[in-house]
């Protein structure tokens, strides 16, 4: 009998390798893994729905949640996630020293309803003081003019957000002082060449944020895994195929990590760094499945909903498909 055959969108990650390459295969299905940078998964996926399944925004998929017809399923596998105080970046010349002289102040964010940004204005809200009403917002193409939303929204009147010129670009006005923070998940230009005129608001963030991490046991999560959910109504064993494959792909990264005899990664250091994240945070330090990440996810939800993108608080549970929330036991 003929496998299933599945496109898939995702980008080369580590943990998702061992699947690319085909070393890992999941059950029933013939996968075609289609190797591409995020922003084109997620603008192929949102726009026209192109794959069966890919890696998705986690912001996104919250916010397709409520549409009529929520045209997508996820699965509780993490394959992006990362801390984002590195991520906020201040013009030299603006003022901004701390957290608190961001209020009042002109912010970039590519897209409002990008998972990194969410993240970002969360934590200044819950941690620093910082209200997420009590800036404006800036939206349009970090280094290329005529980025939209690529989600429409409906945000309460407490929330400004405005977008940029046709022709310019959130990193350029960030150098020019046009406007005065950036809240990102790619580095922008102006910050690796712009002579110091762009800098981050936590030069230290490491340390803020194994802080963070200390004080909130939260790993923040950017991106899950959606299914089309006509392939899912229709193969609904989809779901917890691929989710036991992407589990299975992730442990031989785990693996490949902590192995001594030949480093896998260009990283001189690698050994003491795994065993400095495993004292830190344990073994399974990238957790996928529903329980461990409960948390992490109920957090994400609540800054969904107090920024205006969710239109109540879901609870982690309405996220995934409820065949991968538990698993058989003998």
């Amino acid at each position: 009998m003929s496998k299933l055959r599945i496109s898939f969108g995702c980008w080369n990650y580590d943990r998702t390798r061992a699947l690319q390459l085909g070393n890992v295969r999941p059950d029933g299905i013939d996968l075609n893994y289609l190797d591409m940078p995020v922003e084109e998964t997620f603008f192929r996926m949102l726009r026209h729905k192109e794959f069966d399944a890919c890696e998705m925004s986690l912001s996104s998929y919250t916010v397709s949640c409520f549409q009529a017809e929520p045209p997508f399923i996820a699965i509780p596998v993490f394959p992006s996630r990362m801390f984002r105080h590195s991520c906020i970046y201040v013009n030299a010349d603006s003022g901004i020293r701390e957290p608190k002289d961001l209020i009042g102040k002109r912010v970039g964010n590519p897209e409002y309803q990008m998972t990194a940004p969410t993240w970002i204005r969360g934590i200044l809200a819950d941690h620093y003081g910082v209200p997420v009403d009590s800036v404006t917002y800036y939206t349009g193409g970090e280094e290329e003019p005529g980025r939209p939303e690529k989600l429409k929204l409906d945000l309460p009147p407490n929330i400004k957000v405005q977008s940029i010129g046709p022709t310019q670009t959130l990193s350029q006005m960030l150098l020019d002082g046009e406007i005065d923070a950036l809240y990102t998940a790619r580095m922008p230009s102006s910050f690796s060449n712009g002579a110091g005129k762009v800098k981050r608001l936590f030069p230290d963030y490491e340390k803020v944020e194994r802080d963070y991490f200390r004080s909130t046991g939260i790993f923040p999560i950017m991106h899950t895994v959606a299914i089309r959910r006509d392939v899912y109504e229709a193969n609904r064993w989809v779901a917890q195929s691929l989710m036991k494959a992407l589990v299975e792909s992730q442990l031989h990264t785990y693996k490949d990590l902590y192995d001594t005899a030949a480093l896998k990664a260009m990283l001189p250091w690698l050994t003491a760094h795994v065993e400095q994240v495993r004292a830190e945070m344990g073994e399974d330090f990238w957790p996928y499945g529903f329980e461990k990440n409960e948390k992490t996810l109920a957090t994400f939800l609540r800054y969904s909903y107090e920024q205006g993108l969710s239109k109540r608080l879901l609870q982690p549970r309405e996220l995934f498909a409820p065949e991968t929330l538990e698993s058989f036991k003998i």
